[in-house]
C-alpha cells in the first residue's frame, strides 16, 4: 500500500500517539506521520479528522479518520490481517487485555498525569504513591496474561504490552524527577524486565522519547494545565 494512503497525526510526546506508530511497526506498514502541535496550534486537519475531541492520534487511513489510540490499534490489527497479530486469538486473552488496557487508562495513567500537570509537592508525592499502588495489579497481571513468556502478548509485543508500553517514556521522567525507582526489583520484578525488552524491540526503540529533551517539554505542562482550567471556567 502506498505511503501516502496511511497517515498519522501526533506527536512526539504523546504516549497515546506512539500506540498506533507501534501498531503499525509491527506489522511494516509504511505511513506518513504528521506532527501536531497539540498544546498550542493543532491543524485545520486534526479539527478536521476528529471534531469531537479534537486530539491526537488520528489515523488516515484512505481518507477515513479513526480516532482513540486502542481503537486505532485494533484497526490496524484487523486491517493488516497478514502480519503478526496483535491481539490475542484467544476470546478469553483479548478480553483479558482489553480489560487491563481500559485499568490502564482509566484507573492508572489518571496519577501519571496528576503528576505531570502539578507543580505542589504533596499532590506530587500522592500521585507518586497512586502510580505504585496501581502497578501492584500489573505485575500480577504480566504473570498470567504473558504465562511465563516475555511480553504480556506472549512471545511477542501484543496489544497490551503497547498499551501499557507507551507510557515508559513518562515514566522515566517521573523516576528521574522524584529520584525513586517506580519499576523495581522488590515490588515489580518482572516488569522491570518487560520494560527492558519493550524498550530494545524493533517496533518501540526508535519511538521511545530522550528522556532529557521529554521533561524539558513536561516543564511547560503545569502552567498550561492552569491556563487550560482557567478557560474551561470562562467558557462556563
Amino acid at each position: 500500500m502506498a505511503k501516502s494512503d496511511v497517515k498519522l497525526l501526533g506527536a512526539w510526546t504523546s504516549p497515546f500517539a506512539m500506540r498506533p506508530r507501534i501498531a503499525l511497526n509491527i506489522k511494516s506498514v509504511d505511513y506518513e506521520f504528521q506532527e501536531e502541535d497539540w498544546l498550542l496550534s493543532k491543524s485545520e486537519l486534526l479539527l478536521k479528522s476528529n471534531p469531537v475531541h479534537k486530539k491526537v492520534p488520528v489515523l488516515i487511513h484512505a481518507d477515513n479518520p479513526i480516532c482513540e489510540s486502542l481503537i486505532i490499534v485494533q484497526y490496524i490489527d484487523e486491517v493488516w490481517s497478514s502480519g503478526p497479530s496483535i491481539l490475542p486469538s484467544d476470546p478469553y486473552d483479548r478480553a483479558t487485555a482489553r480489560f487491563w488496557s481500559a485499568y490502564i487508562d482509566d484507573k492508572w495513567f489518571p496519577s501519571m498525569e496528576a503528576f505531570v500537570f502539578t507543580q505542589e509537592e504533596d499532590a506530587k508525592k500522592a500521585a507518586i504513591a497512586q502510580m505504585e499502588e496501581g502497578l501492584v495489579p500489573l505485575e500480577e497481571a504480566f504473570g498470567k496474561c504473558s504465562k511465563g513468556k516475555a511480553f504480556f502478548g506472549g512471545d511477542r509485543i501484543g496489544f497490551l504490552d503497547i498499551a501499557f508500553g507507551c507510557f515508559l517514556g513518562w515514566l522515566r521522567v517521573i523516576e528521574k524527577a522524584g529520584g525513586i525507582e517506580l519499576l523495581n526489583e522488590t515490588k515489580t520484578p518482572s516488569l522491570l524486565k518487560w520494560a527492558e525488552r519493550f524498550s530494545s524491540d524493533t517496533a518501540v526503540k526508535e519511538l521511545i522519547p530522550d528522556t532529557d529533551k521529554l521533561a524539558e517539554f513536561g516543564k511547560a505542562l503545569p502552567e498550561f494545565g492552569k491556563a487550560l482550567q482557567a478557560k474551561m471556567r470562562a467558557n462556563n
